[in-house]
């Protein structure tokens, strides 16, 4: 069960630290661990030049560098392989934009199928690489686990560039031609929670430094040695097979709607680099000139010159994601990607569409889920819930699980079958239990695969083994629960608020500290004793929750809360009803005027 605790006041030391700003946003900036003028400056105004590291710090960027160069130079083919979700995808359209405004034309875009393909490099994929003349693959968002699948196309003459930032697994990093990975060993990069398209930004950073300053690799040299040749004072740079043309300064700015997209979507922690690549991210978002980004805001009624974070994570990315659950991942790339108006249109409206059926297959599992629960568990403890249909979809589970763990408080693992027949599943965890420390606890031979974070993961099983995974998890539970440390689940209110703090000047200070996300969140307030004035809900099916209550010259405020009902919290609510009110403050310009009004985190 959650717990609320209003945070204490800062000290006198921290307000004169952050002597120069209101008293509301010194609060917000000590409780984000932000002390002095200083750091405050970074964190309210990011600084496209001060604040991104040198994409040369990351361990093998100038051999990476240096090998795609030459692959200009020489004509070669390039394979860019990226991962089908809301990271590798725009990930991939950072490297599709520049090599088109380059010039270089001899590339091709890769996505696996979710469904037949799984996750990362696969053999049968790389042999269609190199029959098709391949030379060189960059994989985005993924690679640093695929030890065989890149020795076999190191072994077939097809150079592999891994740009990636999960973590080197146990069985060490595979030999690849080049690793361009913050988290690798004897990386000495300062930020290593980029994400995906974060990585991609880099590489394309660093690709333009070396092409501006004309230091273009010598073709006849190996790879990687220090011999360059100047190319200074040509307009375009003849690179053999391939023109390379020049890159106006500043051009790889338009690039980060890709990667401020990716970052907000990969929920890594928007703090140093990552907020000032979310932060310039929003900026280009909202006057992208991408089509197929303008039609689909267009069609979800957001306006994009003030779309924000939410936009983000619960409208576009869930329409990225629904191109691999429920098809083909290349048509949420294409979306990006296009500048045809008529794709864009077409592409657009299709992935609506399939989001719109896959929300609806969600819904009818989770159905089906919550009778599965109420029978198998009505008389014994839940300690871990295991179901499994072969007819439910792997894509679409982790949605389910999400769903399930939140209503039950216990771990979750659900199972369905993929197109190869194989058993894999998603896990999501209550909050308290470490899912990857829950599996590496089963014993040996029930698992074919696993991995992914603490509260998020996923699953293959061994088919004469999958009836034995739910008894194995529930001891595997009992074994962890004893070294196992229950993470705090306090929420911790920012300050007490009374409605008439509701106003637009306070909001200007909140609003400085967005992007909100991991490590940034929003900033919750108390609302305490609050007399409910009106109440209703509304939507299509009348499921999200609408609470009105005044100030003090009786000025309304509007509190609302999506996908919620009164009954759902421990307290009455009720019109005349006095409340505690737990919420976070956002501007709303869904009625085409701004709103200023409260999202309900919790009614206490």
């Amino acid at each position: 069960m959650k717990k609320y605790a209003v945070r204490e006041e800062i000290s006198d030391q921290e307000h004169q630290q952050l002597g120069q700003y209101p008293s509301l946003l010194k609060k917000l900036l000590a409780y984000r661990e932000i002390k002095g003028g200083d750091q405050a400056e970074a964190f309210l105004n990011p600084n496209y030049e001060k604040h991104l590291h040198d994409p040369f710090l990351i361990k093998d960027m100038g051999k990476a560098v240096d090998r795609i160069l030459k692959a200009f130079q020489l004509g070669e083919k390039i394979i860019i392989f990226g991962d089908y979700d809301a990271d590798g995808i725009p990930g991939g359209v950072i490297l599709h934009d520049f090599f088109r405004k380059i010039g270089f034309t001899n590339f091709e875009n890769y996505i696996p199928h979710r469904h037949n393909e799984g996750f990362g490099l696969n053999e049968n994929a790389i042999k269609q690489f190199v029959e098709s003349g391949a030379r060189l693959l960059i994989t985005v968002d993924c690679g640093i686990a695929n030890i065989s699948e890149i020795n076999f196309a190191q072994a077939n003459g097809l150079d592999v560039i891994v740009t990636d930032h999960h973590l080197v697994n146990g069985h060490g990093a595979p030999e690849a031609f080049a690793i361009v990975n913050p988290n690798q060993p004897g990386c000495d990069y300062p930020n290593k929670s980029l994400c995906g398209a974060g990585v991609a930004f880099k590489l394309v950073q660093a690709l333009i430094f070396r092409l501006q300053t004309s230091k273009l690799p010598n073709p006849d040299a190996p790879v990687g040695t220090p011999t360059l040749r100047q190319a200074s004072g040509l307009e375009t740079c003849d690179l053999n097979q391939a023109t390379i043309s020049p890159v106006p300064k500043g051009w790889e700015k338009w690039l980060l709607d890709m990667a401020g997209l990716a970052t907000l979507s990969d929920m890594v922690p928007l703090v140093g680099e990552n907020r000032a690549l979310a932060h310039y991210g929003m900026k280009v978002l909202r006057k992208s000139p991408r089509v197929g980004l303008m039609k689909l805001l267009r069609k979800l009624k957001i306006n994009q010159r003030t779309l924000n974070e939410d936009d983000i994570g619960f409208m576009i990315t869930p329409r990225i994601n629904a191109a691999s659950r429920m098809g083909e991942p290349m048509d949420a790339f294409r979306l990006f990607a296009t500048t045809d108006e008529v794709e864009a249109d077409q592409v657009s409206d299709h992935l609506n569409k399939i989001n719109d059926e896959r929300k609806g297959i969600v819904a009818s599992m989770v159905k089906e889920m919550k009778h599965a629960v109420a029978e198998r568990y009505a008389n014994r403890d839940k300690k871990v819930i295991v179901l499994g249909n072969p007819n439910w979809r792997p894509s679409l589970l982790g949605l389910a699980a999400n769903t399930l763990a939140e209503e039950h408080s216990c771990p979750v693992f659900l199972w369905g079958r993929d197109g190869e027949n194989v058993i894999k599943g998603s896990c999501r965890s209550d909050g308290v239990t470490s899912l990857v420390g829950l599996m590496s606890e089963v014993a040996p031979g029930i698992f074919l695969e696993y991995g992914g974070h603490d509260f998020s993961g996923g699953f293959s099983v061994v088919a004469e083994k999958i009836h034995l995974l739910e008894t194995e998890l529930e001891k595997a539970f009992d074994q962890a629960r004893a070294n196992r440390k229950a993470l705090d689940q306090t929420v911790f209110v920012d300050a007490r608020l009374s409605f008439d703090g509701v106003n637009w000047s306070n909001w200007d200070l909140v609003d400085k500290l967005s992007p909100f996300g991991v490590g940034n969140p929003k900033p919750v307030f108390l609302f305490e004793s609050a007399k409910i004035f009106d109440l209703k809900q509304f939507g299509k099916e009348k499921n999200h929750l609408e609470l009105v209550f005044k100030k003090e010259n009786g000025d309304k405020v509007s509190a609302i809360g999506f996908f919620m009902n009164p009954k759902e919290f421990k307290t009455k609510v009720e019109i005349g009803e006095a409340v505690n009110l737990v919420a976070t403050m956002e501007k709303s310009v869904f009625k085409q005027y701004p709103e200023l009004r409260l999202r309900i985190v919790d009614i206490i």
